[in-house]
């Protein structure tokens, strides 16, 4: 049986979605963002073919909250840049005898156990399976097979970057798209999305929020 570790970085909770800050209080920035942390979690931890999870974070808090949720934390230095943060937690899963690792941002609303199952089912040896976001600039879930087989380039343009990473090495290259990995939450458009989904009352784990002037009322409610 297949060993894969999903590794989850996590960015400060109460510094997220900075962008989002003209239609959102900073207390709801930090519901939503905890929000989907904990689903993204909740959804990694629950996938059968999932061996565990580690959180990497510099935030105590996310950290906290992770191993409360039953995963495996590593602690980030106070000034640590992501691509060199997950090559150790990829080298830390290697030295378990991970056969593979799933990166997947704390930011993904929607996923679900499918999506996870479908990455996992597409990979091969000396492969990478990869999804972008709805600009097809970014890296939405990356499963590298065996771990460490690309170095990681998270950023601007990661999703060509992680491609012509794994062309250099000579490994098969797979696009895993699912609508629901395409939506992350970074601008206020994407926040209307959200609401639309929601509205669908297919995601009763998510928080609503009332958008524009009315933030009066802290609609949360889960």
């Amino acid at each position: 049986n297949m060993s894969l570790w999903a590794i989850i970085p996590v960015k400060p909770l109460q510094h997220a979605k900075s962008r989002l800050s003209n239609v959102l209080t900073t207390d709801q920035r930090y519901q939503l963002a905890e929000a989907m942390f904990r689903h993204v979690l909740d959804v990694v931890s629950t996938a059968q073919l999932v061996t565990g999870v580690v959180v990497i974070s510099r935030d105590t808090k996310a950290l906290a909250i992770a191993r409360d949720m039953g995963a495996k934390t590593i602690q980030e230095g106070a000034v640590s840049d992501l691509n060199p943060a997950l090559m150790r937690a990829t080298a830390v899963v290697s030295s378990w005898r991970a056969d593979a690792v799933l990166i997947l941002p704390a930011d993904l609303p929607f996923v679900n156990v499918d999506d996870i199952r479908g990455l996992i089912q597409r990979s091969t040896e000396n492969s990478i399976v990869l999804s972008t976001d709805s600009e097809g600039d970014g890296t939405n879930a990356l499963l590298v097979r065996p771990p460490g087989l690309i170095e990681y380039a998270y950023g601007r343009g990661s999703f060509l970057k992680h491609i012509e990473n794994a062309h250099r090495v000579g490994g098969k290259v797979v696009s895993y798209y699912s609508e629901r990995l395409l939506l992350d939450i970074d601008y206020p458009e994407d926040l209307q999305n959200y609401h639309q989904i929601l509205e669908q009352g297919r995601f009763g784990h998510l928080p609503k929020f009332a958008i524009g002037n009315d933030t009066s009322q802290g609609a949360y409610n889960r």
